[in-house]
């Protein structure tokens, strides 16, 4: 596999090694004005004549953004890396560039979310959408000091022919990525709610194993799944010289039920985005505020790196 740009060898080490876990700062349109909601932001703050200005909304939730990322409580001591929506990576703070703020500021290694969004429902998984132009906004990425990016793909239900084509998607445009220089975060999301999600955990977990094994020396990537059922599934990945690290989203669970299922996942992280934010509001003062995201960093921190022997 061809490099079109190297590594950054401390951002690579803050990734694989760093305390803490990824805050996951990277709602997107569809997914903003619940964001903005939950912070107490009705949509009546960003709707003109009864239609929606997304020109409003999205400077609303950098402003949210910003005063999370600019709180003296996040911090890469505690936090180890933040995803970002591609047109958060390509606004500022204090005149630098988000991302550039994140590590010159804070030591927070940048992600970004490139994917598009979920196809529809096939074979009980949704596949993501198509990625138009993901080579241009690659080299956006890496002209921003974006360290590695995140996809999404999701399994519903237990089907083997599906399970394989997001195991094949995500493989195939994580090495396109790969190819640039970024570490991709490739994303099988399971529905906690599903009967057999462990079934499907276990196939997508042996399809990774066999693709892994097939990667290019020197091929980097990151995996973030469901906090899964079976607490040592992923065990034998963890120390992959291929793997950067292993994540987990929130998947649904509330922060303090996420938190008690981690702290059960031997080497595994957070990588929390509603179980972050969710105490957070507009409204509070800067004290309260930081207090709030204080106590959120701190319990997902403990779950992170303090583990429950089992």
């Amino acid at each position: 596999m061809k490099l079109l740009h190297q590594i950054d060898p401390e951002k690579l080490e803050q990734a694989g090694h760093g305390q803490g876990f990824i805050a996951a700062l990277d709602q997107s349109g569809g997914s903003t004005p619940k964001a903005l909601k939950g912070y107490g932001i009705d949509e009546v703050a960003f709707t003109v004549n009864g239609v929606r200005d997304d020109k409003k909304m999205f400077d609303l939730v950098h402003e949210m953004r910003t005063r999370v990322i600019k709180s003296p409580e996040f911090n890469g001591q505690r936090i180890m890396g933040a995803i970002l929506f591609e047109q958060t990576m390509e606004r500022t703070i204090d005149g630098l560039g988000t991302a550039e703020f994140l590590w010159q500021k804070k030591h927070v290694v940048p992600f970004l979310k490139c994917d598009k969004g979920l196809a529809d429902e096939e074979h009980g998984v949704r596949l993501m959408k198509p990625i138009p132009h993901l080579d241009d906004t690659l080299e956006k990425a890496v002209s921003h000091g974006v360290f590695g990016t995140k996809m999404r793909s999701v399994v519903n239900h237990y089907d083997e022919v599906g399970i394989r084509a997001i195991v094949d998607q995500q493989f195939a445009v994580g090495l396109q990525i790969a190819e640039h220089g970024l570490v991709p975060i490739l994303e099988p999301e399971t529905t906690i709610t599903a009967p057999d999600r462990a079934q499907s955990e276990k196939l997508l977990h042996d399809l990774f194993v066999e693709k892994i094994a097939k990667l290019p020396e020197g091929a980097l990537i990151m995996i973030k799944i469901s906090i899964p059922v079976d607490n040592h599934l992923w065990d034998d990945l963890i120390d992959n010289p291929h793997v950067v690290r292993i994540v987990a989203l929130s998947g649904g669970y509330s922060r303090d039920e996420a938190n008690a299922k981690l702290k059960h996942c031997k080497g595994i992280i957070a990588s929390f985005s509603r179980a972050l934010l969710q105490d957070l509001r507009a409204q509070q003062t800067d004290a309260q505020f930081d207090a709030s995201i204080k106590s959120a960093i701190d319990s997902i921190y403990d779950a992170s790196v303090n583990k429950v022997a089992d």
